[in-house]
């Protein structure tokens, strides 16, 4: 099945950075630092960067955390990661961004919460003060709905009025409408306050996967701002990663959403860049974008009881992430290469014909040989305790040959 053609968007600068329109999909990530902490904070981010993460949020949440930013952003662009950072902000984001006017000029893009700025109650005037700062300095704003903070006079009221019609509807739903209605509405206060309509990126955030599609699709049928998606507060391990990509994989094979985060929680002392990972796998499974090397390996199955293949599978894959920094330089357009590591001679010799470069590692009682292919082609058979480090150098020679730049 094809992926329906994206809907006509606004595109929206975020420090160099295009979301929108026919733009590629943006991945972005947020650090889990104390943002005061401007080595960490630095050291996160570029790992962060490194990894693929094309905008990277952080918490300012503090006057220490507002004064490191301007030091982490100058620390970032002397390293060279010249990655946009975002400033996250709740509560007390129009104090900081009028006491710190560096750290509003610092960041490239600011992200408000209306639930947690005062709009909709007695005044919205810490949602204007921060919209003018904006405004003042060319920044653009995502306007941040999260169903566990929502604008709760807006919610009230709506909650009120289905009470009151003749054919109330569920308050779950009623509640989803109260998400977009606070995304939509806010962005167009945020436009009476003189925020352009291109600086303006909307989101509608909660944890569940089929709310998540409900609301995402009643957003993009009522405005044309490009839209972060996100399946906010995912969880731990496997069920995040599936839940995660259950409801994004949906909305972007409809065509829905410009930029993804992959929310995800850690264990203790865990890679925060699994959260780049996920997103890059997501769109790259999709057919939207191509972020790295494809390594095709089989399940195993009671041919393949030897570890071995999956060992040399996971090498593989690691020693390809590991090369990506320095061969997306050198040799353009190698994030396409497809590499097979297979079990047997069940399906081995065939999806090795199929992949760029394959190997097919003898299973169970086979003969103790290991074909390798390139280009469908048969070009050498491997054998001893050597084949990984043989065929990693095959490996090497073929992406300098089939990639190297032509003068």
């Amino acid at each position: 099945m094809a992926i329906r053609s994206r809907r006509a968007a606004v595109v929206v600068d975020v420090g160099g950075v295009k979301i929108g329109g026919n733009h590629p999909i943006v991945v972005q990530s947020m650090t889990n630092t104390d943002t005061a902490d401007v080595t960490a904070t630095v050291d996160q981010t570029m790992a962060l960067a490194r990894a693929g993460s094309e905008l990277v949020r952080v918490t300012v949440n503090t006057d220490h955390a507002a004064q490191a930013v301007p030091r982490i952003v100058e620390a970032l662009d002397k390293s060279g990661a010249r990655v946009p950072i975002i400033g996250d902000f709740h509560y007390n984001g129009h104090l900081l961004l009028k006491k710190y006017p560096e750290c509003a000029r610092a960041l490239a893009k600011y992200r408000i919460n209306p639930g947690n700025v005062d709009i909709g109650r007695k005044h919205d005037d810490n949602f204007r003060t921060m919209i003018e700062v904006a405004v003042e300095n060319a920044k653009p704003v995502r306007i941040g709905v999260n169903w566990g903070s929502l604008d709760h006079a807006l919610l009230a009221r709506m909650m009120d009025a289905n009470q009151a019609s003749a054919q109330p509807k569920p308050p779950s739903e009623v509640f989803m409408e109260a998400m977009v209605a606070s995304a939509v509405e806010s962005a167009e206060s945020a436009e009476r306050y003189g925020l352009p309509h291109d600086r303006i990126v909307l989101s509608a955030k909660v944890s569940g996967v089929q709310d998540l599609i409900s609301v995402y699709r009643s957003m993009a049928a009522r405005c044309d701002y490009p839209l972060h998606l996100g399946l906010t507060e995912a969880g731990l391990g496997s069920k995040a990663i599936v839940g995660t990509t259950a409801a994004l994989a949906i909305l972007l094979q409809e065509g829905i959403g410009d930029t993804i985060r992959a929310s995800l929680t850690p264990p203790p002392g865990g890679d925060r860049t699994e959260e780049v990972v996920v997103s890059q796998q997501i769109l790259q499974a999709l057919g939207l974008r191509t972020f790295s090397p494809e390594v095709t390996s089989c399940p195993g199955c009671g041919r393949t009881t030897s570890t071995f293949f999956q060992e040399m599978a996971e090498r593989i894959q690691s020693y390809l992430r590991e090369q990506m920094p320095v061969w997306r330089a050198r040799y353009p357009g190698v994030e396409k290469l497809r590499v097979a590591v297979m079990g047997c001679v069940v399906n081995g010799p065939g999806e090795s014909k199929h992949a760029n470069i394959g190997i097919s590692l003898p299973g169970t009682f086979e003969e103790p040989a290991a074909p390798v292919y390139v280009d469908g082609r048969l070009m050498t058979t491997l054998r001893g305790d050597a084949i990984v480090t043989e065929f990693i150098g095959i490996l090497e020679e073929y992406v300098a040959h089939r990639y190297a730049r032509r003068s």
